[in-house]
């Protein structure tokens, strides 16, 4: 406990830009010694309130590690660091809210308990109305707290709400359970959960030669429903949409266990699929000290400009939205995407228009097996 204590309300240790997985015990002791730090100011010859010394989460500080063996790149925080302080009145609820959710995390730790953030917030809106008054404010401040003791969000308790689904070639037996034959499980697939401890113990064979990752949930049930995997060997999973931890979790997890299953993403011809994608291949900046963990090498197999050009119809591609601009611009300003990458949202920007995958049924239902089956065979992903 001694060698936690440091001349700031935490210890900083400038080389550590990631968060640990801890166990319970840990994770109180680092509450402790934040507490008893920011007693000792308080209660010192010059009494004074410590700010919070957070590694920053924002583009700027954020850096892409790639792998020396691997094609995997992920986003990583460097060692600059921001406050949070009392004293100055754009962080003050910050520093507080920061305060209440640790508060709270000890409690649920002391309790053995996990909560989601969805409960959390509820919890934290009763107790605390006058500073929690949104989910993102909750969102906000564990990742605060998570950049503040560098132990992961599953550390504090607090447990992901997965809607995630997966189906196709892969075999899952939870500790104690039945076999479950993902194949088997109808159009809907197999639910992910969001413990993630329980996913890491996850035993899982596998025949599959490829793993698709999916953006939409429908376009995931009409590949289950045609039964895809069975004219070609893979694995589909899918977030339902922008990517949750769970989701992320265990196709990292897949990646690690068979490390020569190709990745690839099938996602809408827009800024925010390119974006959903991005996130599954790198990560986030939000949650770059845990990046890492659920990073994997996504190849974009489709729908790129090329799709569009010689498969869409032109009836089917809608004008971009304001929201759209804003994603492309932010994607285009960023240093970690490939030349590749921006090329296509340079297009999407220069036509004003996007597609989406049911675009590709103007060649019948049953068209998005074929597709896929071709661009597979072609070797044509980026």
């Amino acid at each position: 406990m001694g060698e936690l204590c440091r001349s700031t309300i935490f210890f900083s240790d400038q080389h550590l830009c990631y968060a640990d997985i801890l166990p319970p015990s840990q994770v109180r002791a680092r509450i402790e010694v934040a507490v008893l730090n920011f007693l000792k100011a308080l209660s010192s010859n010059s009494p004074s309130i410590s700010d919070l010394s957070l590694i920053s989460r924002n583009s700027s500080n954020s850096r892409v590690s790639q792998g020396l063996l691997t094609g995997d790149s992920w986003i990583f925080l460097s060692h600059s660091f921001c406050t949070r302080s009392l004293t100055r009145e754009n962080s003050a609820k910050s520093f507080i809210r920061v305060w209440k959710v640790m508060e709270m995390c000890y409690q649920i730790l002391v309790q053995e308990k996990r909560v989601t953030q969805r409960e959390l917030y509820y919890k934290l809106l009763c107790d605390s109305p006058d500073y929690f008054t949104s989910q993102m404010q909750v969102n906000r401040t564990i990742q605060d707290l998570v950049a503040l003791l560098r132990c992961s969000r599953y550390s504090l308790g607090i447990m992901a709400s997965s809607r995630g689904a997966i189906a196709g070639r892969l075999l899952l037996q939870e500790p104690n359970k039945e076999v479950v034959d993902c194949s088997t499980c109808g159009s809907s697939g197999y639910a992910i959960s969001g413990d993630l401890e329980l996913l890491e113990k996850l035993a899982m064979e596998t025949d599959a030669r490829y793993i698709i990752v999916v953006e939409k949930h429908a376009i995931f049930q009409r590949l289950a429903e045609d039964r895809v995997f069975n004219q070609i060997p893979c694995i589909l999973i899918t977030a339902k949409g922008f990517p949750d931890i769970a989701t992320r979790f265990l196709l990292h997890r897949i990646c690690r266990a068979f490390p020569n299953l190709p990745v690839l993403g099938f996602v809408d011809w827009n800024p925010a699929g390119l974006a959903i994608l991005c996130t599954f291949k790198f990560g986030s900046i939000g949650m770059g000290l845990e990046a890492y963990r659920y990073a994997c090498n996504v190849k974009w197999l489709g729908l790129r400009k090329d799709d569009i050009d010689q498969l869409v119809p032109e009836e089917s591609l809608v004008p971009l939205k304001p929201r759209d601009l804003q994603i492309a611009k932010s994607l285009m300003s960023s240093e970690i995407l490939q030349d590749s990458y921006k090329e296509e949202v340079a297009a999407m920007v220069q036509s004003g228009r996007r597609a989406e995958i049911e675009a590709l049924y103007y060649h019948g239902y049953d068209y998005l097996v074929k597709f896929l089956a071709t661009k597979i065979v072609q070797a044509n992903s980026l």
